[in-house]
């Protein structure tokens, strides 16, 4: 057994992760589920732990033995027809989904309609372009971000900034010290670039290029992006630049915040917000070792925001949609959160003990009139603000989200 393994055995005693309940949820509704998320983030924990609660086969595709197992996944699924198949890194035998989608076929006219497959993958542009078609109408598809506030932090605002520092990889987190934690991530960026997005077919991108593309999303962590400002710095294409960006975000490590562009009757930002998504990525990028350098950093407010946001975004179904506001005049709203039944949620946030709120975000209140408006900020208290505003912790303001979302 591995050294990644055993700690991932170990750390699943420790967390527990929200998105567990609804995997098993969704593999009595479904005939498959699909888990994606980017690598080491804790999707074979999950697995692990899932097969240990009913019968189940685990599969590392990544393993040349277990690779060979299911060349004929067919014969491999009928001599294991009483078990939950779980297949790790299934992007890499893509071939498999036509087949998968004959055995869903056969099972359903057995009677057996769910919990057949859980897929684990790392990368969101393979499993949906590969299963999507043959498997239209039999998945289900669910990602697993890093660690989150409410998983780990129990309101304790030492662990919150720990976890802001170090990001939600457990292995980042929970390592002995800060200077260990940076240097996993470290590797973890160099396993990326060197390995792991060659893999993916795109070797005809250097490696020091696309870190230094990283990086400098990184610096500008939730500006607008700019394509030909960066290809003019990159003296590169704006095509070339996109396709980068589009990597990116296809790998689950960049987020793309798409605008607000609703006519409201005003000239609104068209332009994407972008993140890099585990802040522990970020500083580490940024070569930010320890709290202190964080809080010295000219990057911690925007650092701050996208913690928020991405903490946030990790506990909203599929169905809740998600969205910035600006608009030339200095209209803002960090994020805005539209729920199924039309409801709509405005969300600023500040990195400060005390609440403060520019007059931008009152303006662009007026112009989308939500029905609910919240200032996230760093302390540890939710009292009324003004002008129906809550001033809101982010542990408060993620059970919240949590309980609207079910």
């Amino acid at each position: 057994m591995s050294a990644n393994l055993i700690f991932n055995i170990k750390f699943a005693d420790m967390i527990q992760r929200y998105l567990k309940d609804v995997i098993r949820k969704a593999l009595l509704r479904s005939a498959s589920v699909a888990l994606i998320g980017p690598r080491q983030v804790g999707k074979t924990t999950i697995a692990l732990d899932i097969s240990d609660l009913s019968p189940a086969v685990y599969l590392d595709l990544e393993d040349r033995l277990d690779l060979a197992k299911v060349r004929d996944v067919r014969l491999y699924y009928e001599s294991n027809t009483d078990k939950l198949l779980i297949l790790d890194e299934v992007q890499r035998l893509p071939e498999l989904f036509p087949e998968i989608r004959g055995i869903i076929d056969r099972e359903r006219r057995k009677g057996n309609k769910t919990g057949l497959f859980l897929f684990l993958g790392s990368a969101s542009i393979d499993l949906l372009q590969q299963s999507g078609e043959s498997l239209a109408g039999r998945i289900t598809y669910l990602e697993l971000y890093p660690i989150n506030v409410l998983e780990y932090s129990n309101r304790e605002p030492e662990k919150i900034n720990e976890l802001w520092l170090r990001g939600g990889f457990p292995e980042s987190l929970l390592a002995k010290s800060d200077g260990i934690s940076l240097e996993w991530r470290l590797d973890f960026i160099r396993t990326y670039l060197e390995r792991d997005i060659p893999q993916l077919g795109q070797k005809r991108i250097p490696a020091t290029t696309l870190e230094r593309f990283w990086t400098m999303l990184a610096h500008n962590q939730g500006g607008v992006f700019n394509a030909s400002q960066l290809a003019r710095n990159f003296d590169i294409s704006s095509v070339t630049i996109n396709r980068y960006l589009d990597l990116m975000v296809d790998l689950l490590l960049v987020r793309r915040l798409m605008p607000w562009t609703y006519n409201t009757g005003k000239r609104l930002t068209k332009s994407p917000k972008v993140y890099v998504r585990d802040s522990g990525i970020t500083h580490a990028l940024l070569n930010i070792e320890n709290f202190n350098n964080l809080l010295s950093n000219p990057i911690v407010g925007d650092s701050w925001e996208g913690f928020v946001i991405e903490n946030i975004l990790s506990l909203i179904s599929s169905r809740v949609k998600f969205y910035y506001y600006r608009s030339p005049g200095g209209a803002e709203i960090d994020l805005i959160l539209e729920f199924s039944d039309g409801e709509t949620w405005a969300i600023e946030i500040k990195k400060g003990s005390v609440p403060k709120l520019s007059k931008g975000f009152y303006i662009a209140c007026d112009d989308l009139k939500p029905d609910k408006k919240f200032v996230v900020y760093s302390g540890n208290d939710t009292f009324p603000f003004a002008d129906d505003i809550t001033a809101i912790s982010l542990y408060d303001m993620m059970k919240q989200v949590t309980t609207k979302s079910v």
